[in-house]
This record gives C-alpha cells, structure tokens and sequence, in this order.
C-alpha cells in the first residue's frame, strides 16, 4: 500500500487549510495510487462483462454497508450508509450495462459510468458535488475488484505514520486508529469534506488542500499543525520526536481540563456537542449539552420517511442521554442539494441555492409537522425541553411561522439556523420571533463568499478566520446583546480554540463541536479574559486575511500571558 517516490524532498513548509486542530510529527505514508485500468479489450460476451461489473459494484455497496454497521448512529455510518446506496443505485448500474452494450469491458464501462455520474454531480453544485469524492472511492473499489486487486485503503507500514493522499474517501477514514495515524495532509478537500469533518471527531491533526503533499515522499519525517495549516518537511528524527513529546504532554495537560466553559475572568460560555444521533454522545461526558443534534441522519438512505414512532425513540434517546440536559435540535436540513427519496423533490438547475432546509416545508409541510409531532412527544416522555431551531431561515416572516408551529406543539425555545447573509444582517429582527440564534459557519461562510465549500481552489475563501463572515458572526451577537438572547455558533468555526476566543469577544455565548474539541477550546477560553476575546475581535475584524488575523491575535495573547 505504501507507493515509492524516490526520496524526501528538502526542508520547507507547506501550506493548506487546517481543518482539525493539533500538532504532530512522524515519518509519511502515502495512499496507493487509485487502480490503473489496462488497454481496453475486446468483449466477446456481454452478458459475462456485465455480470462482472455488477457483481463488482454489489462487492461494493455490501462492503460499504458493512463498515457502516460497525459504526450504528454515527455520523461517520450515516456517511458510509449513504455510500452504500451510491454503490448499489440503479442509474450507475444501468449506466454499466449501457456502457457495456456499447463495447467496453467490465473495468472499462465501471470507471466511465462513475466519471460519468460524477460529472452530473459537479454540474449539480452544492450537497451533491460533496458526494462526488464518494463516487471516485466507488470508482477505485469496483474496478479493483474487476480486475482482482488489493481495494485501496489505508497503508499498514507496521509504526505510527502521518498519512498523505490527494483524498480519503469516508471508507478510509472511518476506522482510523489514532494510535497509528498520527495526523492527516491532503491535496484536495475543504472545511466540510469528509476528511475533515471524520478527522476532528477523532481528535487528528489534519491539513487539507494542501498543494505539493502528493510530492511527499514515503519516509519523509514532517510535523503537521492542523491548527495553522502548516506541513513542514524534511525534520530531523529528534525534531519529529520532541514535537511527538511535546503534543503527549500538551494532551495530558488539556486532559485535566474539567468543568463548565469559562474566561478567566468568570463569563460562562456553554461548550457543547455536535451529534448525529445518540451514539455520539459516548465521547463527551465533558460538555454541558449538545448544541447541534443533526436529525438528517434519521432519513438518509432511505425510500420513505421514518413514520413518527421511530423519530420519537430516536428524539427521545438523545433527550435522556444528554450530558447537562441542553439538547439542541435541527430539524430536517434536507432538500434539492440533500437529495432524499421520498420527498419527491423537482430537479433544480442550482440546488445550493433553491429548496433546502426549512424550503422544503414548501412544498413538502407534513414532513415538518411530523417531526415538530415526534420531538413534542419526545420531550413528554423525556421530561426534557428541547431546544429547536430551523436550517435555513432567511427572513423574519419565516422565523415566524416556524416559532408559531413548534410553540403550538408546545415547545418553549424556539430558534434558528443562521446560514444566510440575509438573515446574519437581520438578525435583531429575527430574534424578535425566536429565543435564540446558532450560526453555521459552514454553510455561512459558502453563501458569503459564493464559494462552494468543496471546490480545493476556494477553500481560503472558506477559511473561518475571514474578516467578512466574522462580520456576520459580529452582527448577530450585537443582536443577541441587545435582545438579551443567546447566539451560539455550532460550525466547525467552534472548534478552533484561538478562534474561540474571538467569537466569545463577537458576542457568542455558545459553541457546539466534535467531543475531542471541548478540551482545547476549554482551556484556552480559561486563560484569557473577556476583555482580550474583546480586543481579539476587533484585531481579526480589521485583519487583511484570515492568516494576518491568526497571527495577530496569536501574538496578542502570547504578549498577554507573557505580561502575566
């Protein structure tokens, strides 16, 4: 598994987006190449060339089922479920036997029926160009099984390694052991890639789109820092070695980091989980809640909706499970860019931009109603008040009418996802409606900056340090203070713990992340005061670049814990 490239290059550093915080250090290991198809051949029997390629993409989807069930409730087997159904869909399989018919080999008519379906999905924008590096990882799997060689995966050089690829598919990456992957660099990917997303809720270090990684050579001693996106090559064995030191003692010390978010000087701040189901809880006995219960994972992959019974168990789980008793619910974030079955949506020439989110209510109101139902129910039988709140609400007169249909159902905390421009600049008037605000810097951030979030080339638009979406953050907790209402923030821009402290300093009362996130963001909030969350604010608002503005607050909080 581990590919060749005729030695280490010179010292130096690159550069890309990082994604999980963290340091690190050892020697790379590269993904194998993807699987190279041979010559084209001649097909004397069709009907023996398409029974190979089904039989390979039916190898597939069991495989990716079967990684999905050693993984129940997660979001990393939601992720590989979805997988699964890509593998096992209709459309790519009558696209092989069209192919097929048309004369190509087994090998030949898989890798162009996935290039082919891919396409559409680049073309389609948003959800579904994400989908389109799950489609490259089917691609690998089946022509390798067509052609009887290893799956690509994960290398095993038999000692802790820092992995390198130009991507990793969900299957790659769901059984990571962190005891052996010390970190992760990639080529391609974004804030919201699969990489990312499955690297910060294993607590690795990771840099993506990262120019040059591919160039890396297998042995190659780096030190990875996923917090400022920096690889640096070519490091002496000791080097790499006292860095490792140094990282197991920052652990430790971050380990005794207990108790509820707070400056040091006293202002609470909520720390809290993102969960896709109950499962998730596991892992973050340390925080005060969940700040994002994702229910989307409930309906993917599947042909019709759960019925009511089903989303109240799973509503309810996560109610009596919760640390700290806060639970915040999301309602259904699906539509034309998420596409699910039974919602019987029309194709959009712009899904990103159409019916998504609370849109689907509509043309689709019932699926609403019935989860509103199932989470009211949830709640009576818990004894636990949920909080609720709405994925893309873009006005007042939909903040409206969502607060009016939970508060009839009897729930008491009724909020919205802040995810468009429009709403962040209206946010006073929203908070007029609802309790309270929770930001996704995901989706916020590809709005504002026309950006998709997994084109590799834009991904610095993406980059949360940004002035102009920290601008948009500001906005909405200028509004929370002066409503005296909670805004918190549950993107991945919570996470970071430097930047932490500059959402506290824009008015964020909340932030919601991956359980091996609480830790850092902890103590880095416990040591430094309101007042320099305040002044770090304003240095990153008048920063021109997200990477002047990391630098600049760095360097005001090192001064102030030198001073002290």
């Amino acid at each position: 598994m581990v590919t060749e490239t005729g030695g280490a290059p010179a010292a130096g550093t690159l550069h890309g987006l990082g994604v999980s915080p963290g340091r690190a250090a050892g020697r790379v290991c590269r993904m194998a190449d993807p699987p190279r198809l041979p010559a084209p051949r001649p097909v004397a029997d069709t009907a023996r060339e398409t029974a190979l390629a089904l039989r390979a993409l039916e190898e597939v989807a069991a495989e990716l089922s079967a990684r999905a069930g050693r993984a129940p409730g997660s979001e990393a087997g939601a992720i590989l479920e979805a997988q699964s159904f890509m593998a096992a869909d209709p459309g790519l399989r009558e696209t092989v036997e069209e192919n097929v018919a048309a004369g190509m080999d087994a090998g030949h008519a898989v890798d162009a029926a996935c290039g082919h379906h891919r396409r559409a999905l680049l073309e389609a924008g948003g959800h579904f160009a994400e989908r389109a590096a799950d489609l490259d990882d089917i691609r690998n799997r089946a022509v390798a099984a067509v052609l009887g060689l290893p799956v690509p995966g994960v290398p095993d050089p038999g000692h802790p390694f820092v992995l390198v690829a130009g991507d990793l598919a969900p299957a790659d990456t769901v059984n990571l052991d962190p005891a052996t992957v010390l970190a992760l660099v990639t080529e391609k990917g974004g804030p919201t890639s699969h990489t990312a997303i499955l690297a910060r809720s294993r607590g690795l270090p990771a840099v993506v789109a990262c120019r040059g990684a591919p160039e890396i050579g297998d042995g190659t001693w780096v030190s990875v820092d996923g917090t400022a996106g920096e690889v640096v090559t070519g490091l002496a064995e000791e080097a790499a070695e006292e860095i490792l030191r140094r990282a197991a003692a920052e652990r430790r010390r971050l380990a005794a980091s207990t108790g509820p978010g707070r400056t040091a000087d006293g202002r609470a701040v909520e720390l809290l989980l993102n969960i896709g189901s109950a499962a998730d809880l596991g892992a973050g006995a340390q925080a005060e809640g969940v700040g994002l219960f994702r229910t989307e994972f409930l309906f993917l992959g599947r042909a019709d909706a759960p019925g009511f019974e089903e989303q109240v168990a799973a509503y309810e789980a996560v109610l009596r499970a919760s640390p700290g008793g806060k639970v915040v619910v999301r309602t259904l974030d699906a539509g034309t860019d998420k596409p699910l079955p039974f919602l019987d949506l029309p194709e959009e020439p712009n899904p990103a931009l159409g019916v998504r989110g609370l849109r689907v209510g509509r043309v689709r109101q019932d699926v609403l109603d019935v989860q509103l139902d199932a989470i009211a129910e949830a709640a009576r039988a818990s004894g636990v008040q949920p909080w609720v709140m709405a994925p893309m609400v873009t006005t007042a007169g939909e903040a409206a009418d969502f607060a009016a249909r939970a508060r009839a159902r009897g729930v008491t905390r009724v909020g919205a996802m802040i995810e468009v421009p429009a709403a962040a600049l209206r946010a006073g008037r929203l908070l007029r409606e609802l309790d309270f605000l929770s930001i996704g810097t995901n989706d916020l951030s590809q709005y504002a900056f026309a950006a998709d979030r997994q084109h590799g080339e834009l991904a610095d638009l993406l980059d949360p340090w940004q002035a102009g979406l920290l601008r948009l953050v500001a906005e909405c907790g200028r509004a929370g203070r002066a409503a005296g209402k909670p805004v918190g923030v549950c993107g991945e821009a919570a996470a970071d713990p430097l930047l932490a402290t500059v959402l506290v300093g824009l008015g964020v009362t909340s932030l919601s992340m991956s359980a091996p996130s609480l830790a850092p963001v902890r103590e880095r909030l416990a040591r430094t005061s309101l007042a320099a969350c305040e002044t770090g604010a304003r240095i990153a608002l008048d920063a021109d670049d997200p990477a002047a503005a990391r630098e600049a607050v760095a360097g005001m909080t090192a001064a102030g814990a030198a001073r002290r």
